[in-house]
């Protein structure tokens, strides 16, 4: 079993609630296969909580009741699972072009049964025609500048994009303004998540299309 910390325990309670137990497991299916297969390196064992887990699931805070969301290379379920874990009110669908990252996710989305998760294997752009989201979410996937034009379109004119960025964000938004507005992005920001639980904020560029 992943050792959690006293500290980490008492967020993830805040975070996930009644559904600790869930989170939990999959902390247990990172520190395991996750590794196995070659989906985090063995040396994030010990950060799994703090680093990853947490990171990505206290932007479920963004995000409003129900909202469809399609997360881009869903690989270790990065944010993906986290948010539906945590929020089993999203319809989530994570994007994940590599199969074996797919069968994975399939094994892992079994096991917790998070029935509010399909999987698609594909690329984003591939799947435009079959997935209408009213959030995207991205983490480690690339730049803002080619991150933009493959999930964007997801939202069909309506929706925004939450990017999960380090510490030069603003930096990167900056670098990708122009071609953001151009491909219909018209509220751009650098926003944090869970301030009030973490001692390191987790940094999110939250791009608005359309109202």
């Amino acid at each position: 079993m992943t050792e959690i910390t006293q500290a980490e325990e008492q967020v993830a309670a805040k975070v996930f609630g009644e559904r600790l137990p869930v989170a939990t497991r999959f902390v247990e299916h990172l520190a395991t296969s996750g590794i196995e297969r070659g989906l985090l390196g063995p040396r994030e064992v010990p950060r799994l909580w703090s680093r990853h887990v947490l990171n990505c699931a206290v932007v479920e805070e963004l995000i409003f009741t129900d909202a469809r969301v399609a997360d881009i290379g869903s690989g270790a379920g990065l944010p993906g699972l986290a948010l539906a874990i945590a929020r089993p009110d999203l319809q989530m669908t994570l994007i994940e072009p590599l199969e074996r990252r797919v069968s994975w996710l399939d094994e892992v989305c079994s096991d917790l049964q998070l029935h509010n998760v399909r999987i698609l294997r594909g690329r984003a752009e591939q799947v435009t025609d079959v997935v209408e989201a009213d959030v995207v979410t991205a983490r480690a996937v690339s730049a803002l500048v080619k991150l933009a034009p493959i999930s964007l379109p997801l939202l069909h004119g309506s929706g925004e994009l939450l990017a999960i960025k380090g510490r030069t964000a603003a930096e990167e938004l900056a670098k990708a303004e122009d071609r953001i507005r151009r491909l219909g992005g018209t509220a751009l920001s650098v926003v944090t998540a869970g301030r009030a639980v973490l001692a390191e904020p987790t940094t999110v560029v939250r791009i608005g299309v359309g109202k």
